[in-house]
């Protein structure tokens, strides 16, 4: 099957001038002949039955960018080899440097059935021996869990999956410095519920058998092990409660500590003397050559947060430190490194980054290219040379701390939503988590290399969060959003102007005292029938027709709202974090008709999923029916809904059916992975599930996004937390549609321009060109030995110097 690269067409005119003014007040929402084409029935295309993968072989994603790096938990580096570092994103996998961070390049893809990473470490006596850990021990509200662990014995040319596959998230792994057939893995678990894997493991035979050497209970894991500089029969480990849940994140317990094994892991006592002995919180262990008896532990605990120092191999414990700074947010940060050759030196990695030469007594705040401190790998022979990880990406110094290389050439940027405008190139629009709002060009001017330092990207208005989105017709006016407020931006001038819907902030407050419980990733969407209608969610459905300048609710509370998931700030036993991601009963989707101006669909992050046809009047709660708390299921139709407070994470109007829905439910936050993707054609008054984990998506599959194709009716595509695919029977069988995207959950495509526009959770933008393709295949074509599909009107143009020949969507003037 032959398949010719594409890109959307110049829109002649689409660019308007602004004349100064912030906000054009009027223009079409499409264009005219987008808009006819959508009052205009398709025709129908002949059925495709033989889902065959090879039919698909010629399609090929297209990573766009940007180079801006994201958040990296776990680094290390390789003592014989000064300027070879490896690091772990929390979705984008592995990626290594051979120059000291100049340049980075993925070594996980092909390999790796998860991207988010835990922990990594190399073999001291065999550098070409890695071990990889999956799932992030930063418990944010986007964490992704593991899938066990990865060994390479050849420097990560190639991996193998080497068990552990129902661990979790897996916080550290030790290589017994003097044999690497022996190493343990510190499981913290499933970060959403009791599992009975959790705890310390141990192998002996390189990682074909292992061994759960150290267990608390199921909700009690390991987060971090070392072995004693110098004798590898002793080793430490920080055991840990943490869950996040929808509305909190829980860090601690009275079963929490720091244990030690005399016999290399096989046996283990509870260390006590001098540590705190009530809340034991999160904890970090650090060792150094320079002092072997000594053990540093950085610690969450109530009461005692700080710094501990041993000096007898962890037997008695004294405070060093209580330095607050070095503990905010302990569940997603707290993390310790001590100076190879000086005890007396030590770095704390919280928000900030800290450094202290004398012991604990005083800390200086280190310079570092980004805030949100995760780890740090520092060269055992010469100590100048050092690799840290932060929400940024991975970065190198080789003057002790001084100068750092580019977070700028890793594109793993992690993105919550994606729209694409009416320029040419099209851009994208989203926003990156720990950074800012992007706009990238759909076709770069660095030859497609997303991770050149020289691509054209900016940022626009909103804040990492999100959503951000063009304004229909006129991309120089930009709508932008942060965490409850909205902004909307002259791109030519650099002006933005920001509009709080309400006026509360979302920092400190318990969800009962919130007028407005707006969630930190708040949703936002355009009017498709009125470019200065947006609409915003809080619990209520919010509306503005004049561009954000004034606002007006149209809904009742759109949420679930039980009380008891409001009462109290988030965060427990010990710290409390109230950033408002963990607002629970608020509105997370909304999507207008394209068909029916007026007829809104609303989905909430506790569950329930309503519908409006009379443009805001009255309201229909058409959520399926599920599992309520403490009672039995129960089926209407035959048919079981999502469980009870699982997520509304995407809504998808047919483009080509009034009355007809699809909507996405994510439950992964309740420790439930089943994929949920549903369809209405009634306008909710019945549902089909059209994920039973028997047809195509397999059952321990999350789901995050589905969309229908415009041009194809019936034909759709569904995004993961673990892939791609594609359904051409309006979700009856699903196959995988993965071809060269790495593994890394999607969090949101849009079909735009004939093209799939995708972000993710760990590896930035991604385009894939030209679906007229499959807007035509069927079955005689795939059961013909080959077919000369009808290409789509091509338009000569010079970009970057050069003349390229380039497909266009069928809306040129």
């Amino acid at each position: 099957m032959s398949h010719r690269l594409s890109i959307s067409p110049l829109r002649v005119g689409a660019l308007v001038a602004l004349a100064g003014a912030l906000l054009p007040l009027s223009g079409p929402a499409q264009s005219p002949n987008a808009a006819r084409r959508a009052a205009t029935p398709r025709p129908a295309v002949a059925p495709l039955t033989r889902l065959d993968p090879a039919l698909f072989a010629a399609y090929r994603y297209r990573n766009v960018g940007p180079a801006r790096g994201g958040r990296v938990t776990t680094v290390t580096g390789v003592a014989q080899a000064p300027h070879t570092f490896y690091m772990g994103s929390t979705g984008g996998g592995v990626w290594k440097t051979t120059d000291a961070g100049q340049t980075w390049f993925n070594i996980s893809d092909k390999f790796f059935q998860a991207g988010s990473m835990g922990a990594l470490d190399v073999a001291d006596s065999d550098p070409n021996v890695i071990y990889a850990g999956t799932g992030s021990d930063g418990y944010r509200s986007n964490v992704s869990i593991g899938n066990g662990i990865y060994k390479s014995t050849d420097a990560g040319t190639t991996w193998a999956h080497m068990g552990l596959r129902d661990v979790g998230n897996i916080g550290g792994v030790a290589i017994d410095p003097g044999n690497p057939e022996i190493a343990l893995v510190a499981a913290i678990g499933n970060p959403f519920k009791p599992n009975a894997e959790r705890g310390v493991y141990r192998t002996s035979d390189g990682g074909r058998n292992w061994q759960k050497v150290l267990f608390v209970s199921d909700s009690t894991g390991a987060v971090d092990v070392e072995f004693q500089p110098g004798n590898p029969k002793v080793v430490y480990a920080s055991m840990w409660r943490g869950e996040r849940k929808p509305w909190t994140i829980i860090s601690g317990a009275r079963e929490g500590g720091l244990y030690k094994s005399a016999d290399g892991g096989v046996t283990w006592k509870k260390l006590t003397a001098g540590l705190p002995d009530q809340l034991f919180g999160k904890s970090n262990i650090a060792v150094t050559p320079a002092a072997p008896n000594a053990v540093f532990a950085i610690i969450e605990a109530k009461p005692g947060s700080g710094l501990y120092r041993s000096d007898d191999a962890g037997e008695t414990w004294t405070v060093a430190s209580t330095f607050a700074p070095m503990l905010t947010r302990p569940f997603y940060y707290t993390n310790l490194a001590v100076h190879p050759k000086d005890p007396s030196t030590i770095w704390a990695m919280s928000e900030g980054f800290y450094k202290t030469t004398d012991g604990g007594k005083t800390w200086r705040s280190q310079n570092i290219p980004h805030g949100d401190n995760h780890d740090l790998w520092i060269n055992p022979n010469n100590p100048d040379l050092m690799v840290q990880g932060n929400d940024g990406g991975a970065t190198v110094s080789i003057n002790g701390g001084r100068t750092w290389s580019t977070l700028y050439n890793q594109p793993t940027a992690e993105i919550y939503q994606v729209v694409a405008d009416n320029q040419f190139p099209y851009r994208l629009y989203g926003a990156q988590q720990d950074n800012s709002t992007l706009i990238v060009p759909s076709l770069p001017l660095t030859s497609g290399r997303p991770d050149s330092p020289m691509q054209e990207w900016t940022s626009g208005p909103g804040c990492e969060t999100g959503p951000i989105m063009p304004y229909p017709g006129n991309p120089e006016v930009v709508y932008g959003s942060c965490k409850g407020q909205f902004s909307r931006m002259n791109m030519k001038a650099g002006q933005e102007q920001p509009y709080w819907v309400g006026a509360q902030s979302l920092y400190g407050n318990p969800g009962k005292e919130l007028i407005y419980r707006f969630q930190r990733v708040s949703p936002m969407e355009i009017s498709p029938h009125a470019p200065n209608t947006v609409y915003y969610g809080s619990q209520y459905l919010h509306r503005t027709v004049d561009g954000g300048v004034t606002w007006e609710r149209i809904s009742p509370d759109l949420t679930l709202n039980p009380p008891e998931r409001q009462q109290s700030p988030s965060g427990e036993p010990i710290t409390i974090d109230v950033t408002g991601e963990e607002y629970f009963s608020v509105v997370y989707a909304i999507r207008e008709s394209t068909l029916e101006p007026g007829v809104i669909w609303v989905g909430a992050n506790d569950g329930p999923f309503h519908v409006t046809r009379d443009n805001g009047k009255t309201w229909s709660n058409v959520t399926p029916k599920g599992v309520a708390p403490n009672q039995p299921e129960f089926a209407r139709n035959n048919f079981e809904g999502p469980p009870y407070g699982c997520r509304v994470q995407n809504i998808e109007p047919s483009p080509h059916r009034k009355g007809s829905a699809y909507y996405a439910v994510h439950c992964y936050l309740l420790g439930d992975f089943h994929p949920y993707l549903f369809r209405t054609d009634d306008y909710g008054k019945s549902w089909t599930l059209l994920t039973n984990g028997t047809n195509g998506i397999p059952a321990d599959y999350p789901t995050r996004v589905v969309r229908e194709d415009p041009e194809r009716e019936g034909l759709l595509y569904a995004g993961t937390e673990f892939g791609m695919f594609i359904s051409f029977d309006n979700g009856k069988q699903w196959t995988p549609f993965q071809q060269n995207l790495p593994v890394v959950p999607i969090t949101d495509f849009r079909v735009q321009h004939g093209d799939l526009v995708m972000s993710t959770q760990g590896r930035s933008f991604w385009v894939l060109n030209n679906l007229s393709t499959l807007h035509q295949l069927h079955d005689r074509i795939a059961a013909s030995p080959a077919h000369l599909f009808k290409p789509r009107k091509a338009v000569r143009h010079r970009y970057a110097g050069s003349f390229c020949g380039v497909e266009s969507s069928r809306d040129d003037p």
